[in-house]
């Protein structure tokens, strides 16, 4: 059976929310991929997010080198678009293979889910590191977007 890796954005949601959508779907591990663990949300920084999941037996991996960099970020808020965004993304991620292999083996060990702000998955980077897990995957890796 194929291994499912989950990814989810914790905008318009409640901690309480997002840890039982993870308990649902069984995580065991969440991958931060924001390049700055901060958020103006409350609970959702990097030590008290950590220290929530790790109440929820939730380990808590961040893997700043899969987050968008700032020079990427700050293009798409000048210009809203998004292909010019994914295409310089997908270039960083060609230039971080040692973090894209620290996140694999989570994921081939663990019951993982990619953790970002951004709701909808098409329009955040998370979904490009999934699709990037699942080709060094070869492509048996499932990803399914909560």
């Amino acid at each position: 059976m194929a291994k499912t890796l989950y990814t989810i954005g914790y905008e318009g949601r409640t901690l309480d929310e997002l840890i039982g959508l993870l308990r649902h779907h069984t995580v065991d591990c969440v991958i931060d991929v924001r390049e700055i663990a901060l958020s103006r949300k409350p609970g959702f920084s990097k030590s008290g997010l950590a220290a929530r999941l790790r109440d929820e037996a939730i380990d808590y991996v961040h893997i700043r080198q899969l987050g968008s960099p700032k020079l990427v970020r700050e293009r798409l808020k000048r210009d809203g678009d998004y292909s010019t965004f994914f295409l310089a993304f997908q270039q960083h991620l060609a230039d971080s293979l040692e973090a894209i292999e620290l996140a694999y083996g989570h994921v081939l060990r663990r019951h993982c889910c990619l953790l970002c702000f951004e709701k909808m998955a098409s329009y955040c980077h998370r979904s490009c590191v999934a699709a990037t897990l699942r080709q060094r995957d070869d492509g048996g890796l499932k990803v399914k977007h909560l």
